[in-house]
């Protein structure tokens, strides 16, 4: 992506994927737009998204469609998981590449000696400094373990 904005993107690509009558992209892409929208009007905001929040709503999207599809093959309803999977690489699309857990753990350390952290007591800073500087790169539920070891070892 050249350096466009992600709405701006979204918006592009619907338009790509109405002419290439793609429904199963369209219908992701549609989710996400929606799901912009219903952000900005709950900030209040004029128009524009911050790339931080278009990020964890992404993350949060991709995550939903992943648990669906897990429900759905548990279930053994490949017709519906297939559908959830097909959004979810839609989707992935719009995110930066992941981080390894030892690129997580790098920038965990460096956080916790800028902070200074010492002690669990610190963790939920570390865990919200590492968050914001890794906003769509890394899954929330691994950084968090990660600060806890580090932390817990400290």
């Amino acid at each position: 992506m050249a350096h466009m904005k992600l709405q701006e993107q979204i918006d592009a690509d619907i338009k790509k994927a109405m002419l290439a009558r793609d429904k199963v992209k369209l219908n992701a892409l549609r989710a996400i737009k929606s799901a912009i929208l219903l952000e900005l009007t709950k900030e209040g905001a004029q128009g524009e998204l911050e790339e931080s929040v278009g990020m964890k709503i992404l993350q949060k999207m991709l995550k939903q469609r992943q648990e669906s599809a897990a429900i759905y093959n548990a279930q053994l309803r490949p017709e519906l998981a297939s559908e959830e999977e097909a959004q979810a690489l839609v989707i992935e699309h719009y995110l930066p590449a992941r981080m390894s857990e030892q690129e997580i753990g790098k920038v965990v350390q460096e956080t916790i000696e800028t902070m200074k952290a010492t002690s669990m007591a610190d963790m939920g800073k570390v865990i919200g400094a590492v968050n914001k500087q890794l906003a769509g790169k890394a899954d929330g539920a691994t950084i968090a373990a990660l600060v806890k070891d580090a932390l817990g070892s400290a």
